[in-house]
C-alpha cells in the first residue's frame, strides 16, 4: 500500500519506513509528489498531525500518514512542544538540529530539574475526508544532558539521556533507539491500528 508521508524530514522517513515495511507499506515523502508543507497553527501535536495528514491526502489522493513530535521540558512547563522544530530560531539560531540543541543547552544552564519527554503523535487517514483517523501516541521520558553525546539519530537525540540505558538516543544503535523512542512506540501502536482497521 502506498502512503504519502506528510513530512519532508529524511530522518523521519527512514525511521518510519523501516518500522512499517513489515506491513507492506510504501511511504513516499510529500515533496516527491510536489506537495508543499501544511500550515501547523495548532498548539497540540494531535491537531497539527491531523492538519498535515489531511493536507497531504487531499493533495495526493492517497492515504496519508503524519507525525507531529516534539520535546516537552518539565522546567519550561512542557515547552517547546509543538514549536520544537523552530526552537533555536527564538534565540537567534538558524532553523535546524544544531541550533535547537545549542539553544536548549543555553536556556537550561543552571537548571537542576532536567526531566523531559519526547512525544510523537501519528495520524493516518484513508482520505482527506476520513471521519475515523487512526491516532497513536508514543512518549519517552528522560533527562536533558549538559552537553551533546553521541553521533547517531537527529533532533534532540544527542541531549536526550535515557537513565535506564545509561546513554543518550544519539549513543544508541539505531535498532535499540527505534525500540525505545517516542516514535518507535507510536509506530508500533499505529502498526497495530493499521492491521486491525485497514489491512
Amino acid at each position: 500500500m502506498k502512503i504519502v508521508l506528510a513530512s519532508n524530514n529524511p530522518g523521519k522517513l527512514a525511521e518510519l519506513q523501516a518500522m512499517l515495511a513489515p506491513l507492506g507499506m510504501d511511504l513516499v515523502r510529500q515533496a516527491e509528489l510536489g506537495i508543499g508543507e501544511a500550515e501547523e497553527p495548532f498548539r497540540t501535536f494531535v491537531e497539527n498531525a491531523l492538519a498535515k495528514a489531511r493536507h497531504a491526502a487531499a493533495a495526493s489522493g492517497l492515504p496519508a500518514l503524519a507525525d507531529d513530535a516534539g520535546l516537552c521540558v518539565d522546567a519550561f512547563g512542557g515547552l517547546p512542544g509543538v514549536d520544537t522544530a523552530y526552537y533555536g530560531t527564538r534565540f537567534g539560531y538558524e532553523k535546524g538540529d544544531a541550533g535547537n540543541v545549542r539553544a536548549l543547552l543555553e536556556q537550561m544552564q543552571g537548571v537542576e530539574q532536567r526531566r523531559a519527554a519526547m512525544v510523537s503523535t501519528l495520524v493516518a487517514l484513508r482520505s482527506a475526508d476520513d471521519p475515523e483517523p487512526l491516532i497513536a501516541v508514543g512518549r519517552v521520558v528522560g533527562e536533558i544532558t549538559r552537553e551533546p553525546r553521541g553521533s547517531g539519530g537527529f533532533g534532540f537525540d544527542p541531549v536526550m539521556f535515557i537513565p535506564e540505558q545509561g546513554q543518550t538516543f544519539a549513543e544508541m544503535p539505531a535498532a535499540l533507539k527505534n525500540t525505545l523512542s517516542h516514535r518507535g512506540r507510536a509506530v508500533r501502536a499505529m502498526a497495530a491500528l493499521l492491521r486491525e482497521r485497514w489491512l
